[in-house]
């Protein structure tokens, strides 16, 4: 049996792999696996002879068909076009995120297997006028092409789901930060920035006012929900497949203090503050908190402060 993670070549797909890979065997109720296939356009980094690597387009019906088939245990879709280009490039945005996501539910269906599916969402599912903390149920006005390509992905995991096609599972992602790398064409990709950058002696900019309040969550935190998302039993959903994932609730200003507590007072030097309409524009109408008390529940975890999440960057990568 295998398990199947769309954007495996990417850093929270490789990161995902290894975690399956080291930790798989251990985990309660996560479906047993021989073998990891990869579908990205970049074969995957992880070395590793349980590790196959499938290079093409997500969107592209005949590759799926070959990749999903019925000894398919389990499948992570990650690969998406971020929030920005998917806002300045909508064709290729809708292709990938919309098209994409059908076809790998259709090549799903196709198994006769009801695989487990867990689709990778966002908080840009929502916009608008919000509550300070943001319910589970509040209905979704996504403010980018982003957001309503994830919106109507959810819609169409949960239906796959109730007619028993996929065993699905809906994993709205806070901003995951700190990345390593260089800055991508999210939206968000800044929130890394402001960190990454700093811990390296480098400049960055906050294109966003420092009162913005952001959803935040560590990579390792994500990781360990995204294996307890796969291996928890879909009954204890009750029909309610979509889950926001905890993160924690801070300001851009608790960020860059952050920063200094972690980094000092120069690294926190190094930020400028020089206002991007267009990408404050798609960040500001994100929701900042959020109740998670169901998921939680579930065991699901989170960070438990930004502080620690500075300093899992700086120890794994700053060095």
């Amino acid at each position: 049996m295998k398990i199947i993670v769309t954007g495996g070549a990417g850093f929270l797909g490789s990161r995902l792999i290894r975690a399956l890979l080291a930790r798989g065997a251990s985990i309660p109720g996560l479906p047993a696996f021989d073998a990891i296939v990869s579908v990205d356009l970049a074969p995957c980094p992880v070395q590793d002879a349980r590790v196959s690597s499938v290079v093409g387009d997500i969107a592209d019906p005949a590759l799926l068909a070959r990749v999903v088939t019925a000894d398919t245990a389990a499948i992570y879709h990650l690969a998406a076009v971020v929030s920005g280009q998917a806002e300045a490039e909508f064709e290729v945005g809708m292709r990938v995120n919309l098209d994409g996501t059908r076809a790998l539910l259709d090549a799903a269906r196709a198994t006769g297997a009801a695989p487990r599916f867990v689709f990778a969402s966002s908080l840009a599912v929502f916009g608008g006028p919000m509550p300070a903390v943001v319910p589970e149920d509040l209905a979704l006005l996504p403010q980018s092409s982003y957001g309503a390509q994830k919106a109507i992905g959810e819609l169409l995991v949960n239906d796959y789901a109730r007619k028993g096609f996929v065993d699905g599972r809906v994993c709205r992602l806070p901003t995951i930060v700190v990345r390593p790398g260089k800055p991508n064409a999210a939206a968000s990709s800044f929130a890394s920035g402001i960190i990454r950058e700093p811990l390296g002696g480098q400049p960055a900019n906050c294109p966003v006012p420092q009162e913005t309040r952001m959803w935040l969550s560590s990579p390792n935190a994500v990781i360990d929900n995204l294996l307890h998302a796969i291996a928890v039993d879909g009954a204890r959903l009750e029909g309610r497949r979509t889950l926001n994932l905890p993160g924690i609730s801070v300001t851009v200003a608790d960020m860059l203090a952050s920063l200094e507590r972690v980094g000092g007072a120069a690294a926190r030097a190094l930020v400028s503050h020089e206002h991007e309409e267009r990408i404050a524009r798609i960040v500001c109408s994100w929701p900042g908190d959020f109740d998670v008390s169901r998921p939680l529940a579930l065991g699901f975890t989170r960070d438990g402060d930004f502080d620690s999440v500075v300093r899992q960057y700086r120890d794994e990568f700053a060095g």
